[in-house]
């Protein structure tokens, strides 16, 4: 979500609308605009005004200006050097009149009259025609238009200048001038030298290296010389600037030091301001390590010293630090953002809060709670930043905050789901006043049922309040949380509803497609207006600059190419963009959760494909982890690690934690199938060393790590403490409400004990992570677990085969169908063990019953590199060829399955290796 809610016209903020006070200054560059203007829109001119030669070169002069005054791509106003590189860029045949005029009209201002001229001048390009005198082929500036609404300000900001501030103003617009007059004669000075003055300047250093230390800073006095500079006024006369050139200027490398020499640093409009600081705040979001702390410190540093007042910016040094994982400097800028403002910029709307009636602003101490709340939750203090928002809460129904109480409850349900409390640290908030209301929320029985009140709540705030964009994110909580939660009845009395304890991927469906009408309510209900930024704007003036070459010209037919030839951004602003990216990412999950590949892939590929240029470097990372793993399980290792090369790549370093990741759970994959429990053993240590000590904290990676070590264990043929860590990970899971987890835990405590030799301790297991499946339809892992029944009631006897042949093809059609390669090899071997253990099933009679899986399950297998399995499945082709006595395809299936042994039996060896390598 942006740093501000940028909104508004430019009228009520700049002309001291709105509260905050007059954010509008009149400078040399909107004089310079203003004259521009003029030229654009002379009053009451026929057909196209003197020096346009088309209607498409008056519009791109319009599209300039009106990018001018809306662009955000700095704080500084740009020096009158960049303004005429703009005007050349624009056409290069008219530049030489625009250059002159606009140097003259701003030269010839030098007294007060002359300013009070000048916008005498400029204020005849608003006067309304006359609706009976006006023609159609006139030219007229609508008075309310953004460019008619920037005159207006600049006219009121001069006439509310002191007699002081003209003189400022005059002095500085003589600065503005000199300093393109020092630089194009630096530059005519470099391409152009005259022999006379190269011969003066080789004496002069030829007298600065006999000079003494005190001689030497006499030495520049010998370089000043008088130029006359700018064409001749319109009175005939000529104006000249005497101005002082240092030797060294002689030595010019592109005139960088005599533009510092007449930088007057003068800060841009407040909502320019504004605008380029939520630029930095999206590109922190999107990926942090482009922008370095201390530059960017030293960015908002300069800021401050010219801006004191413009508290946001130490609000953006808090994001900084944040971003950075600098928890002092983060909760220092934070405390110093609402110690200086009292958090009266606000931080859901660019507008002062409203005055009540008693007349005292309380300020925003709410917000303060909240912020400290955030980032309390960032590094992982949960209990602290409960405490906080639940105080945030409070203050925020005290003070009638309703946007601030809608992002806190939406910040608590936040924290519910990303930092796994546990149902017996509820706390403060079970209480019945916790939440600030005077009957109070009752007593939950659980956690769940709280984040599913507290859910909908923040959800019918945000929609009476018609905040759009917190709507959409809380609908997509809501999906999430529908996705891996049964809903209970809230109360405990009263008549007994019927009551479907299973998750409704119904609900899921419907939440995530009303997220996405974020996307078709932007430019309704002033959404648009609310969230105009100038990023267009900017990044037309970007694409100006690219375009202004020779060469670009002459490659395109006409303008219209030359200024699409770059893409413009997309006038929905990246934070709307972000939230509907994020519902196909949710998509995404939610079908891997419900176990359709192909979705999960097409939905990966429309978020990588469509929403990069605005996803976060999280987000991207969790798209590409996501396709990388569906070619892991889908087409083998080799091309799965191809594919992560390019990720890491192309990856940030702040989001390289995902890959590292994703890296390390498929080393662990491939150690375990070639039989290397030493490098599986290690790569399971540093899973677990990436997760926080801290309780209740990325769970979801400690139930990962805890997961593969009792896999590891299992290969190892050490049962006990296999049994014993996913044991206690099932314990740990039920505290902290993470069901959908204990299905895949129950399910390994099934496998344990069937490859242990207790296959009957084995089968209540499998039947319980059945019934997990079922309730909350993970389909996929529902036909895994009943394929491990069907391989229980195979290790009982032959007398149990027609049921699990029952079993079996009951769970083909879902595993053929989405299941990876290991998973269906899998079921292809106990199909083929179905039919070699019925008795009344003949080999001779249909051989390509047995054959036809067997030998798809070793292809997949010897893909996988999964020594073990496909072993297994060589020795039935065996066993059957054996039977059938075809002696040649015997040998061949007996030599590839002794090759899997001694791949195994070999394992050390290559073992070692790999470790030294890793």
């Amino acid at each position: 979500m942006s740093l501000f809610s940028l909104g508004g016209g430019l009228g009520s903020r700049e002309s001291g609308g709105g509260g905050g006070g007059v954010v509008f200054d009149l400078t040399p560059h909107k004089i310079a605009l203003c004259q521009l203007i003029h030229v654009f829109a002379p009053p009451a001119h026929h057909i196209l005004p003197f020096p346009f030669e088309s209607v498409s070169h008056h519009n791109r002069l319009g599209l300039l200006l009106f990018s001018l005054t809306r662009s955000c791509e700095d704080y500084l106003e740009p020096p009158l050097e960049d303004l005429l590189n703009q005007l050349k860029a624009i056409n290069n045949l008219t530049y030489n009149w625009f250059r002159d005029h606009l140097i003259t009209d701003l030269s010839s201002l030098t007294s007060a009259d002359d300013l009070f001229n000048f916008f005498d001048k400029i204020q005849s390009v608003l006067v309304a025609p006359d609706s009976v005198n006006m023609d159609g082929d006139q030219i007229f500036l609508d008075p309310s238009s953004h460019l008619g609404i920037f005159l207006r300000c600049c006219i009121l900001a001069f006439n509310s200048l002191s007699f002081e501030g003209i003189c400022h103003l005059l002095t500085k617009i003589g600065i503005y001038c000199n300093a393109i007059s020092a630089y194009e004669l630096a530059e005519e000075e470099e391409f152009n030298p005259d022999p006379v003055l190269l011969q003066t300047c080789m004496q002069m250093e030829e007298m600065q290296r006999e000079l003494t230390d005190e001689e030497v800073m006499e030495a520049p006095m010998f370089a000043r010389y008088t130029n006359s500079f700018g064409p001749e006024t319109p009175t005939g006369g000529s104006s000249s600037s005497s101005f002082r050139i240092h030797s060294s200027a002689f030595n010019y490398h592109g005139g960088n030091n005599l533009r510092e020499e007449h930088n007057l640093d003068i800060l841009r409009s407040r909502w320019q301001i504004e605008g380029y600081l939520n630029e930095q705040a999206n590109l922190l979001e999107k990926n942090s390590s482009s922008v370095p702390l201390n530059s960017l410190n030293g960015v908002l540093s300069h800021i401050q010293k010219l801006a004191p007042n413009l508290h946001r910016v130490k609000y953006l040094q808090y994001l900084n630090a944040l971003s950075h994982d600098d928890f002092a400097s983060a909760a220092d800028s934070l405390h110093r953002y609402f110690d200086y403002s009292a958090g009266k910029d606000g931080l859901f709307n660019r507008m002062s809060p409203q005055v009540p009636q008693s007349g005292i602003i309380l300020g925003r101490y709410e917000a303060a709670l909240l912020c400290l709340g955030t980032l309390h939750s960032r590094f992982g203090h949960s209990k602290t930043a409960l405490d906080a928002l639940t105080e945030a809460v409070c203050f925020s129904q005290r003070n009638n905050d309703d946007a601030c109480l809608t992002y806190t409850l939406a910040a608590i349900c936040n924290l519910f789901f990303e930092t796994g409390t546990s149902r017996h640290s509820i706390g403060i908030i079970e209480s019945p006043h916790s939440l600030g209301t005077s009957t109070g929320m009752g007593t939950p029985s659980s956690t769940q049922q709280l984040l599913l009140v507290l859910l909908k709540r923040s959800l019918k705030r945000a929609d009476s309040l018609k905040l759009t964009s917190l709507s959409a994110h809380n609908r997509l909580t809501l999906a999430k949380f529908d996705l891996k939660h049964v809903k209970r009845p809230l109360v405990s009395f009263g008549p007994k509803a019927s009551t479907n304890l299973k998750t409704c991927p119904i609900d899921v469906c419907r939440e995530l497609r009303l997220s996405g009408r974020v996307l078709t309510d932007f430019g309704s209900d002033n959404i648009s207006l609310l969230n105009d930024s100038g990023t267009f704007s900017t990044s037309w003036l970007k694409n100006l600059a690219t375009v202004n070459n020779k060469n670009m010209w002459s490659i395109h037919r006409n303008d219209y190419d030359v200024f699409n030839w770059y893409l413009q951004p997309s006038p929905i602003p990246a934070s709307v963009l972000q939230l509907a990216g994020s519902s196909y990412l949710l998509r995404s999950t939610s079908w891997e959760h419900y176990g359709s590949a192909p979705l999960v892939r097409v939905n990966a590929l429309v978020y990588a494909t469509c929403f990069a240029d605005v996803a976060s470097s999280s987000e991207s990372s969790l798209a590409y982890v996501k396709l990388i793993q569906h070619l892991a399980v889908f087409k083998g290792h080799s091309e799965a690690f191809s594919a992560l090369k390019l990720a890491e790549e192309k990856s940030s370093s702040t989001s390289k934690f995902q890959i590292r990741l994703l890296r390390l759970q498929m080393l662990h994959d491939r150690a375990l199938h070639r039989g290397h429990l030493k490098l599986a053993q290690k790569l399971c240590d540093d899973l677990g060393d990436l997760a926080s000590s801290g309780n209740g904290v990325d769970m979801d990676l400690k139930t990962e790590a805890s997961l593969r070590q009792a896999r590891t264990l299992l290969s190892s043929n050490q049962f006990g403490q296999a049994e014993a860590v996913a044991s206690n990970l099932f314990c740990s899971c039920y505290k902290y409400n993470m069901q959908v987890e204990n299905a895949t835990v129950l399910l390994l405590l099934a496998e344990i004990h069937k490859k242990s030799g207790n296959v009957m301790l084995g089968l209540p297991y499998a039947l319980a992570s059945l019934s997990f499946c079922k309730a909350f339809n993970l389909d996929l892992l529902e036909a895994c677990a009943t394929l491990t029944i069907a391989e229980i009631w195979l290790a009982l006897g032959p007398g149990h085969a027609k049921r699990a042949s029952y079993l079996v093809h009951k769970s083909l059609p879902m595993i053929l169908g989405h299941g990876g390669l290991e998973l269906c090899a899998r079921a292809n071997i106990a199909l083929a063990k179905c039919y070699l253990s019925d008795p009344t099933f003949s080999i001779i009679t249909d051989p390509s019953c047995v054959l036809d899986p067997l030998s798809q399950a070793a292809e997949e297998l010897q893909i996988l590199e999964y020594h073990e399995m496909a072993a297994e499945a060589f020795y039935l082709i065996a066993m059957v060829y054996n039977h059938l006595g075809m002696v040649d395809e015997r040998e061949e299936a007996a030599a590839s399955f002794k090759n899997h042994l001694l791949s195994l039996e070999n394992a050390n060896q290559a073992e070692d290796e790999e470790l030294l390598f890793y």
